[in-house]
């Protein structure tokens, strides 16, 4: 396999959480976030991120209701996802991210974090935590 990289993305409107994983270990690590302006990245620092990893495929969060429907910010995730693979030519993935920030707010809590998450964002942990999840229900990927 000449590259065992994928790279997780976390959508938000100000921050977009990423993590990098290694395919043969199933690992996932949390990198620096990125900033956004409402939602709208800086498409440079995407590329940099992706010529720096080299990433087989991508991950995007995407942000259900709690019923399982879809809500703006669905709509938004999915666009995302659509420039990342129209960009960069790279298979993107979209899953299912419900109560991955519930969690990741949890884990952070029990490493000691402030709670101030404007000052201290935990969506790069969020992205861990998508990826992981993505790895557990699918296994072969």
């Amino acid at each position: 396999m000449k590259n065992s990289v994928v790279l997780a993305f976390d959508f938000g409107l100000k921050n977009i959480g990423v993590a990098c994983g290694n395919v043969m270990l199933g690992s996932a690590t949390p990198l620096a976030a990125l900033k956004a302006r409402d939602g709208q990245p800086r498409w440079e620092e995407i590329g940099n991120l992706i010529r720096e990893w080299q990433p087989l495929e991508m991950i995007v969060g995407l942000p259900l209701n709690m019923d399982g429907s879809e809500s703006e910010m669905s709509a938004r995730a999915q666009k995302f996802a659509r420039r990342l693979h129209g960009r960069f030519g790279v298979q993107v993935h979209l899953f299912d991210e419900r109560l991955s920030s519930a969690e990741a707010k949890s884990l952070a809590r029990d490493r000691g974090h402030s709670g101030d998450y404007g000052e201290e964002p935990i969506d790069s942990l969020a992205a861990s935590l998508i990826l992981q999840s993505w790895w557990n229900a699918n296994p072969n990927a």
